[in-house]
C-alpha cells in the first residue's frame, strides 16, 4: 500500500542525486571503518570518527527521503564488504591524504546536488552536507599542515600591473611556448593531486584482490596513472613548477583484501568518471593550445578504462542499477 505524501514529487535529478550519494556514503562507511582500525595517530582518528558519524547521518536521511516516496532504497555496500581484521594497508599519512581528496570530491559534489534540487527539503539537505564537509576539510587540512604531510603548490611573483592579451600567439602551444598561467597551473596540479590517490589505491588494490581478471584491470590503471602524472609534471617541471608529493611508498606489502572486490572496483571506476569530470573543467579554463591537448588525450584513456571496468562490474553481477524511466514500449506489449 502506497504511502501519502503531501510534498512535490522528487524530481528525476533529485532522485539521481539521493541515489548516488546512498551509494557513495554506504561505501565511504565501509572504507573509513577499516581506516579507524588500522590507524594509529590519535587526531586522524578523531576526524575519521567524525566522518564515519557524517556518513552514518547521511544514510539515515537518505533512506527515510527514498521510502517517504515508495523508491527502493540501493543495497550499496554492507558489512560484507569490509574486513576490519585485515592488516594495514595504507599509512596513516595515506589515509589523510585520501580523506583530503574524497572530502574535496565530496564538497563539489553536494554543489552540485543542491543546483540541480528543486524541493526545499532536497536543497536544505545539501546545504547542510556542504558546510559539513567544509568544517571537515578545514580540520584534514589543518592536520596535514601541522604533519608537514601537505602538498602546496608554487607560488608566484606578483606582476607589477595589470596586463591585457594583445596576440594571438598566446594560445599557441606548440612552438615557442608561452608560460603557464595560474588557473593552468592550478588545473594540473590539483588534477595530479587527484590521480595520486587514484594510483595508490589500484597499486593497494591489485595487490590484496584474488581476482587475476580485477588485478590485471588494476596494473593497467597503475600504469595508466603513473603515465599520466608524468604528463602532467613534465609540463609543470618546463616551467620550473614542483609536482605534489608521491604517495606510492604509503601502500604496505600486506597482501589481505580489506574489502570486496566489488568494493574495490566500484570506487576506482568511480574515481575515473569523476576524473574525467575534473580534467574537463580544466580543460574548458585552459589557455594553451598543447596542454588542451593533452587533457583531451587523458580523457579519452581514462574514459576507455571506466568503460572496461564497468563491464567488469556487470559481468561479476556487481553493478546496481540506477532508477531509471519507465520503458513505454515494453509497458504496451504487455497488454
Amino acid at each position: 500500500m502506497f504511502k501519502k505524501n503531501s510534498k512535490e514529487k522528487l524530481t528525476a535529478p533529485e532522485v539521481a542525486n539521493l541515489w548516488t550519494q546512498f551509494m557513495n556514503d554506504s561505501m565511504g562507511l565501509c572504507v573509513i571503518r577499516y581506516f579507524i582500525e588500522i590507524c594509529e595517530d590519535q587526531e586522524t582518528k578523531s576526524i575519521l570518527k567524525h566522518s564515519i558519524d557524517l556518513s552514518k547521518s547521511h544514510i539515515k536521511k537518505i533512506t527515510n527521503f527514498l521510502q517517504e516516496e515508495n523508491h527502493p532504497v540501493p543495497q550499496g555496500f554492507s558489512d560484507e564488504d569490509v574486513n576490519l581484521k585485515a592488516p594495514p594497508l595504507f599509512s596513516d599519512k595515506l589515509i589523510l591524504v585520501y580523506m583530503q581528496v574524497m572530502t574535496l570530491h565530496g564538497m563539489n559534489s553536494y554543489s552540485l546536488c543542491t543546483t540541480t534540487s528543486i524541493r526545499a527539503d532536497q536543497r536544505s539537505y545539501y546545504s547542510n552536507c556542504i558546510s559539513e564537509a567544509s568544517e571537515l576539510y578545514d580540520s584534514l587540512l589543518s592536520l596535514m599542515l601541522n604533519k608537514g604531510i601537505l602538498s602546496k603548490p608554487a607560488i608566484l611573483n606578483p606582476p607589477n600591473q595589470v596586463d591585457f592579451i594583445n596576440q594571438k600567439d598566446y594560445l599557441n602551444g606548440w612552438f615557442g611556448k608561452r608560460p603557464l598561467n595560474a588557473i593552468e597551473i592550478s588545473g594540473l596540479y590539483y588534477n595530479m593531486i587527484k590521480t595520486m590517490v587514484k594510483v595508490v589505491l589500484e597499486i593497494a588494490f591489485g595487490q590484496v584482490t584474488q581476482s587475476e581478471e580485477l588485478r590485471k584491470y588494476f596494473q593497467r590503471g597503475t600504469k595508466i596513472c603513473e603515465k599520466q602524472l608524468k604528463d602532467m609534471a613534465d609540463i609543470l617541471a618546463a616551467d620550473h613548477l614542483p609536482s605534489p608529493k608521491s604517495w606510492q611508498s604509503e601502500v604496505t606489502n600486506s597482501t589481505v583484501a580489506p574489502f570486496s572486490d566489488k568494493l574495490m572496483l566500484f570506487h576506482v571506476i568511480g574515481l575515473v568518471a569523476v576524473a574525467v569530470g575534473y580534467y574537463g573543467a580544466a580543460l574548458s579554463a585552459c589557455q594553451r593550445r598543447d596542454v588542451m591537448f593533452k587533457y583531451t588525450k587523458l580523457i579519452g584513456e581514462i574514459g576507455l578504462y571506466a568503460e572496461d571496468g564497468a563491464n567488469l562490474l556487470i559481468k561479476n553481477g556487481w553493478m546496481e542499477q540506477p532508477p531509471m524511466v519507465d520503458d513505454r514500449e515494453a509497458l504496451g506489449k504487455k497488454k
